[in-house]
Formats: structure tokens, C-alpha cells, sequence
């Protein structure tokens, strides 16, 4: 081969490379909730090394006219962890620090996402 069609051909495996997704990075740690069970009792959730940048339903209160949402979110996860009021990361938001925060009792959410 020429040395110019080899150079071209290094150029467009590096360009193919480069533009491929990487692989879905991950907050480390966990971040809990509490929620009501069907018999109205609380119960204790966790999501352990969730996806970052990802919309994540919680599934205890991921219907809104059977469930009711999630509340005290305490996020010991790597990444600030954002609660939502509704599905699909809609709604009234509320933050959660990384590592130490913990959200406010009365703060309800259905879904959360990692920064």
C-alpha cells in the first residue's frame, strides 16, 4: 500500500473510534429512599452504583395513581443526585449533595438523576 492510503486509513479507524459511545459511567455508592408498601407500611429502597445522566424511575413510585412517591432521600452515591416530583425526571426538582446529602422528608419524587 501507498504510504498516503495507509495514512488515510489510520485517519478514519481513529475518527471511528473516537466517535463510538463509550460505556455508561456510574455514580459509586448507593442512594436510598424511603416509600409506602401496598399495605401502607414505609419501606427502605436503594439503587447501588446507579447510571449517571440517565433518568431513573423509581419503580415503588412509578405509578402515580396507585403509589405514592418516594420521600428522605439519602444519596451516598459519588455524583449530586437530583429527585423529581414526577416520572421521567418532570416536575418539581430538589437536589441531593454527593456522599453526605440527605434529602428532606417531606420532599416527594418519583424519579432521580446522577450527575
Amino acid at each position: 500500500m501507498r504510504p498516503r492510503a495507509i495514512a488515510s486509513a489510520a485517519a478514519c479507524a481513529l475518527t471511528l473510534l473516537l466517535a463510538a459511545p463509550g460505556p455508561a459511567s456510574a455514580a459509586e455508592g448507593e442512594f436510598s429512599y424511603t416509600y409506602v408498601d401496598a399495605n401502607g407500611a414505609n419501606q427502605f429502597g436503594y439503587l447501588n452504583n446507579p447510571v449517571s445522566k440517565e433518568c431513573i424511575v423509581i419503580p415503588q413510585a412509578a405509578d402515580p395513581e396507585k403509589t405514592k412517591p418516594a420521600f428522605a432521600a439519602n444519596n451516598r452515591a459519588s455524583t449530586k443526585a437530583t429527585t423529581w416530583s414526577e416520572t421521567n425526571c418532570t416536575g418539581n426538582r430538589y437536589s441531593v449533595k454527593a456522599k453526605t446529602g440527605v434529602g428532606n422528608a417531606r420532599q416527594k419524587f418519583r424519579s432521580v438523576r446522577f450527575s
